[in-house]
């Protein structure tokens, strides 16, 4: 960690406050629509169905970049543990966006980008692994999930770089924020089977 506890707060700060612009809602006002329609989640994937496949890309992009960017500079200018600390807070801001009054994402691209510049090659494993479940169950929310669940699987018990009970908190971390996003998906898909 830097010597200054200032400096990490000050990082973090910043990086929730990136994570806390939505531009799925900032474009969807350009535009003149409500995304309060389709699922009502300021996210990429509502984005596509509100707004349009093309749209919904280029918020899943922003999104991705507005946690990569952030972890990384902090990785690249402090270290691992600060860049950990950062990428958390910018997934945090994300989700619980002040400037959509405490609502937000579900976490999915913003964690994907802060897990790259962590965790390159494991990120590029869960965009595998996303994209094989999209293909099988056509389910978005599922394939998030999963991608999660095997993030936290692989931060709980894979080889990561020191420090690894820091990098082993923050992978779980991630992983829950995402799962609990997901929580009326799971529900629902729990209710379809018991019906």
């Amino acid at each position: 960690m830097p010597e200054s506890w200032i400096v990490v707060a000050g990082a973090a700060t910043a990086g929730f406050l990136i994570g806390s612009i939505n531009p799925a809602s900032i474009i969807a006002r350009f535009l003149h629509q409500d995304l309060r329609q389709g699922s009502g989640n300021p996210g990429a994937t509502n984005a596509s169905r509100v707004l349009g496949l093309r749209w919904g890309i280029i918020v899943g992009l922003i999104d991705v970049l507005k946690g990569f960017l952030p972890t990384f500079l902090a990785l690249w200018l402090f270290d691992r543990s600060t860049a950990y600390v950062v990428g958390l807070a910018t997934v945090l801001g994300h989700v619980l966006s002040p400037f959509l009054r405490g609502r937000g994402g579900r976490g999915v691209a913003t964690s994907l980008g802060a897990l790259i510049a962590v965790f390159p090659w494991f990120a590029l494993g869960t965009v595998v692994v996303f994209g094989v479940m999209l293909w099988a169950t056509r389910w978005v929310a599922g394939s998030s999930i999963a991608a999660a669940a095997l993030l936290g699987l692989y931060a709980g018990l894979g080889p990561l770089p020191d420090p690894v009970v820091a990098g082993r908190v923050w992978g779980i971390c991630i992983a829950l924020i995402v799962i609990v996003r997901h929580y009326d998906n799971i529900r629902g898909w729990v209710d379809r089977r018991l019906v």
